[in-house]
């Protein structure tokens, strides 16, 4: 489809050629940008996922959005959104959620919405949050980051955080949900703490936390779960203090994480840590 009027489209593919204009656009926001500028940091010279919206008297990149399985709009204005959102209806839904900014994200959504029909889930206010000083509570001593030969253990705890959280188990859906956590694992950015199993039978996960994205100087929390059997005793506000304190010392000056507002315990549990609310995001599952 074509909003009625509309100049051809200032919208386009980006790529390796781009870098320099992308990352600058990116770095003014760094909290705001570490999932897409994460992404952003792992392609080269070719061809990206992610549309480019340049106007101006420069014809310059004023705006992007990520555009893979998950859609990151940054920086649209009203008509840059109407640009971004006659693309997507035009080429068919390849994404399963939109995310960012609750402004960005959600005038997304109200554009593609009559089209698309029902969302399978809207959390339409996230706070985002960040601590770039040394957490206000002690760590939890027993948070470390989990070791290779530890993946049976942490999966678990992934998938049910995932599950409780989307909706779904996404280990039905092939193999790259799996990758991905034992990506983390190796890469030192999943957090745990282990206890034994309530009938005894051996270790398990009681607390994870993963450094889900990390690019622009900015880490970012994914994943915080804690077991459903030990909530309420303050396992999770000692793990995310203790992880906060070895991120900053082991991957960025800057943490930070969203959630969602009607999570009260966990928004209290991050304050008590330190972390204060930046801005808002937005997350519309498909």
């Amino acid at each position: 489809m074509r909003w009625p009027g509309r100049a051809p489209s200032p919208l386009r593919r980006l790529s390796g050629g781009d870098r320099e204009a992308v990352v600058s656009l990116l770095d003014a926001d760094p909290v705001n940008a570490v999932l897409a500028r994460s992404n952003v940091d792992m392609f080269g010279s070719g061809p990206w996922p992610a549309l480019g919206y340049f106007d101006g008297p420069n014809n310059e990149l004023s705006a992007m959005a990520w555009d893979s399985g998950n859609l990151i709009p940054l920086g649209f204005s009203d008509e840059g959104l109407d640009r971004l959102a006659e693309t997507v209806l035009n080429r068919g839904r390849i994404c399963s959620s939109f995310v960012g900014p609750a402004d960005q994200t959600l005038g997304l959504w109200e554009r593609v919405e009559p089209y698309w029909g029902p969302a399978r889930g809207i959390r339409e206010r996230q706070y985002s949050m960040v601590i770039d000083d040394q957490p206000l509570i002690p760590g939890d001593p027993e948070v470390r980051p989990a070791r290779i030969g530890q993946s049976d253990l942490v999966l678990p705890a992934s998938v049910a955080m995932f599950t409780e959280e989307v909706g779904y188990d996404p280990t039905t859906f092939g193999s790259a949900y799996v990758h991905r956590a034992q990506s983390l694992i190796r890469s030192g950015r999943t957090y745990i703490r282990l206890g034994q199993a309530p009938d005894g039978s051996g270790p398990r996960v009681v607390f994870k936390a993963d450094v889900g994205a990390l690019a622009g100087g900015v880490a970012q929390i994914q994943g915080v779960w804690t077991a459903p059997d030990l909530r309420g005793q303050g396992i999770a506000t000692a793990g995310m203090a203790a992880v906060v304190k070895q991120v900053l010392a082991t991957f960025a000056p800057t943490v930070s994480l969203y959630v969602n507002d009607f999570n009260t315990s966990a928004v209290a549990a991050y304050r008590k840590v330190g972390f204060r609310t930046v801005g808002d995001w937005a997350t519309v599952l498909f």
